[in-house]
């Protein structure tokens, strides 16, 4: 009798459980992933000490080349100069909320101790966890923690004799060889369960049946790139349903390039970021670690000028989401997620507003309310340096043209007075007013996934 039950109960359980297998990111998840608008992705591996492409060097490459990549690189990588709090306190101070980093990256190579396979740190002079130790780096500074993990492993394919691409042989395919696709979940299986809780992870390939394991391992985590949009090095031109994520290089690569690697300026990364942000995305920031641990001189002045405008204007980046219309002119907008009537309007610096000068604005699809506040954020309206009785007031009304504001860009940020980057305006109790003939948009329903098979990007 017990028999018969178990016959009839089990399957019962077993199918049940199969129904109720996590297919998605939690709702709530992607929604606290949407709050926190700003990532840093860091990319690092043995290859950063020739300033190579990431892992691609090694596709197509012949077999004396893929020979000194798997068995010298490791035994010179000592990156004696890695010091991760430096790296988490850089990124505090940018108003970055979370982290990605490159847990195993295309070639094969683990910045952890893994045992899976040799090629890893335990090949290396420094030998230390790299990954453990950036995580509880970022850990302490209240940064959520994401990984980057790559399903294809060129050092696989090496082992097994299998030419070495980007899925362009079946076998490149973890779905279609079950060796790799063993070793992947291995591989994930420590990442998540040594590691303690991921809160971010980005497959670079195919990611049928590894999302469904990282999900099974920690249902929280949240899938990027193989459940949602991450678009390249480009940003769409009209905005998005969420979540979404924007992945963009400060120079022309993503590992460490030593030379001929023009960097965007921060102006232009901190326009990046607006934009994203009003079209509803999170900006995913890399860095590039020198071989030595070390982040470039580069890349550390864009952050710092970040941090500069994030101390001013981190309220109209994080916690927030798109308005009615994502821009009007050269104005850029947000709005609060708490409260929907609070806008934020992005408007142009340098030349086009200077230091210690009045603007007048005028807003064609705002109106203000008997309620309405005006502020500029980080700037009290009160006094300007220097100017006895200069008359600093905000103020704003109704016009037949739209919303007409007056406001005085008065915080100092630089000696020369010459600071290039956005201004914010806080508009609280705000109406928007469609243009004639046209209605407000409707409330953006969530982005597809990614269909099963369809591989995004080329990191």
């Amino acid at each position: 009798m017990q028999s018969l039950l178990a016959s009839v109960i089990l399957p019962a359980i077993y199918a049940s459980a199969a129904i109720a297998a996590q297919t998605a990111n939690k709702p709530e998840r992607e929604q606290w992933f949407m709050d926190q608008g700003f990532g840093m992705f860091i990319h690092w591996s043995i290859d950063s000490q020739t300033g190579a492409v990431i892992s691609h060097s090694m596709a197509g490459a012949d077999k004396q080349y893929l020979d000194r990549f798997i068995h010298e690189l490791p035994q010179t990588f000592n990156p004696r100069e890695f010091h991760p709090e430096d790296w988490a306190t850089l990124a505090k101070l940018a108003g970055i909320k979370y982290v990605v980093f490159t847990a195993k990256h295309h070639s094969g190579f683990c910045m952890w101790p893994t045992k899976t396979t040799d090629f890893s740190l335990t090949q290396t002079p420094f030998k230390r966890d790299i990954l453990k130790e950036v995580l509880a780096a970022f850990r302490k500074q209240g940064i959520a923690v994401g990984l980057y993990f790559s399903p294809e492993d060129f050092h696989y394919l090496y082992r097994h004799n299998i030419p070495i691409g980007r899925l362009q042989h079946d076998l490149h395919y973890p779905a279609n060889n079950p060796g790799l696709m063993q070793l992947d979940k291995k591989q994930l299986k420590e990442l998540l369960t040594l590691y303690g809780k991921i809160d971010v992870i980005f497959f670079d390939g195919p990611a049928e049946q590894l999302k469904e394991y990282a999900w099974e391992i920690q249902p929280d985590i949240v899938v990027t790139r193989g459940q949602m949009k991450t678009p390249e090095q480009t940003l769409p031109q009209v905005p998005q349903p969420g979540p979404w994520e924007a992945c963009f290089t400060m120079g022309t690569d993503w590992q460490y390039k030593p030379t001929n690697d023009p960097h965007k300026n921060g102006t232009q990364i901190i326009n990046m970021l607006i934009e994203t942000r009003a079209k509803g995305g999170n900006l995913l920031l890399n860095v590039g670690p020198k071989p030595n641990g070390e982040i470039q001189i580069e890349q550390e002045s864009r952050l710092r000028e970040t941090a500069l405008w994030m101390m001013v204007n981190r309220d109209a980046i994080h916690n927030i989401r798109p308005w009615h219309i994502a821009k009007e002119g050269d104005i850029w907008f947000t709005r609060s997620k708490e409260s929907p009537s609070t806008v934020y309007a992005f408007i142009p610096g340098g030349d086009k507003w200077k230091y210690g000068t009045r603007k007048n604005i005028t807003i064609k699809s705002l109106k203000a309310t008997p309620q309405t506040r005006v502020s500029v954020l980080g700037y009290g309206s009160e006094l300007l340096e220097y100017k006895k009785g200069f008359d600093a007031a905000a103020r704003f009304k109704n016009t037949d043209g739209g919303l007409e504001i007056s406001a005085v860009n008065g915080l100092r940020m630089y000696t020369d007075n010459k600071w290039p980057n956005p201004i914010v305006l806080k508009l609280e109790n705000i109406e928007y007013t469609p243009a004639p003939g046209k209605t407000a948009p409707k409330p953006a329903q969530p982005a597809p996934a990614n269909k099963p098979g369809e591989v995004e990007g080329l990191i």
